[in-house]
């Protein structure tokens, strides 16, 4: 797996996917046997994708064809009414939030936003939130609590957007409110890690009863980049932190920060989107059975021994 990245895997599969599509309807003998090579090729190709290096699922969690949180909204909600402003300032199109209907029932759900294409990623700061995107997050969870909504947020941001504007509005406080305010919530929350989940940005979002994460998400208290440039003044070094930061969502669930991780399809979530729908759906639906068994005062109680117990290290044989 070494010799060959999941980045240079994943522009041959996509090369490969151009030449199957063109060739799939011609009936030539020549076409059907280069289409059968091409398959096949595919198909080991995949098979490489088995055992990933944390650097292969950074790669793969900030994919620029990776669901986000309007695929899931479209695959599992229905009637969504989005909800906009943060009462005080202005719109911040980085988050999107608002009320909809799963299973039937009404349900809150926020979640970060990357965009679609370059205006959408400029004007989202690219995954990248503002303190008015907080506070709107903020509003809609108070909202949730007040008519007994459960809040599904959807994780997927590189970090709080680090602008002098952003520092001028609050954001420290923005995110500091909504971590006070999250903790404390008397309804179900589930926060689901669909890619990125950089550093307060993300914990801002991620204060649920159940914190689920996709096979290939990541979290961590800061880039990798970051991480190399501060621990070896080397930005370039980043694959090697990679591997030392603990960010996978295997380590996360050993360090008890994430309860259940969702399988992707070989390839990453891209590659087939709805297997990882359909999987998501059903823990979705068991998570949130079981926690709407619990009264108010238990969600809340149940969410604090969570976040406390993350990180405790337990004491040694014989140590005082």
């Amino acid at each position: 797996m070494e010799a060959l990245l999941i980045q240079e895997i994943d522009q041959k599969i996509d090369e490969l996917d151009k030449t199957i599509e063109s060739i799939k309807d011609r009936q030539s003998p020549a076409d059907t046997l280069a289409l059968s090579q091409a398959r096949r090729s595919r198909k080991e190709l995949l098979s490489l994708c088995s055992e990933l290096t944390p650097a292969d699922r950074v790669y793969l969690a900030r994919h620029p064809r990776r669901p986000g949180t309007e695929d899931y909204l479209d695959a599992l909600f229905t009637n969504f009414f989005e909800q906009r402003g943060d009462r005080l300032y202005r719109e911040d199109p980085g988050i999107l939030g608002g009320i909809a209907l799963y299973k039937g029932k009404p349900v809150t759900v926020i979640g970060c936003r990357k965009g679609k294409n370059l205006q959408e990623h400029l004007a989202c700061h690219f995954g990248m939130p503002c303190p008015e995107g907080y506070r709107k997050a903020l509003r809609l969870m108070r909202s949730a609590e007040k008519f007994g909504r459960p809040i599904i947020t959807f994780v997927d941001t590189p970090g709080a957007y680090p602008g002098m504007e952003a520092e001028e509005n609050g954001q420290g406080e923005a995110i500091a409110r909504n971590l006070a305010v999250m903790s404390q919530l008397k309804v179900p929350v589930v926060s689901v890690f669909i890619g990125e989940g950089g550093s307060g940005g993300a914990l801002a979002l991620g204060v649920g009863n159940r914190v689920i994460m996709l096979e290939n998400a990541i979290y961590s208290v800061l880039s990798p980049e970051g991480f190399a440039s501060i621990l070896w003044k080397d930005a370039s070094r980043s694959r090697e932190a990679c591997a030392v930061m603990k960010l996978t969502a295997e380590d996360l669930k050993t360090l008890c920060v994430a309860d259940t991780i969702i399988a992707e399809p070989p390839g990453g979530a891209h590659r087939n989107p709805r297997s990882v729908y359909d999987a998501l759906d059903i823990e979705l639906n068991k998570t949130l059975n079981k926690l709407m068994r619990q009264n108010s005062q238990e969600l809340a109680d149940d969410r604090y021994k969570k976040f406390r117990k993350i990180g405790r290290i337990l004491p040694r044989k014989g140590a005082l």
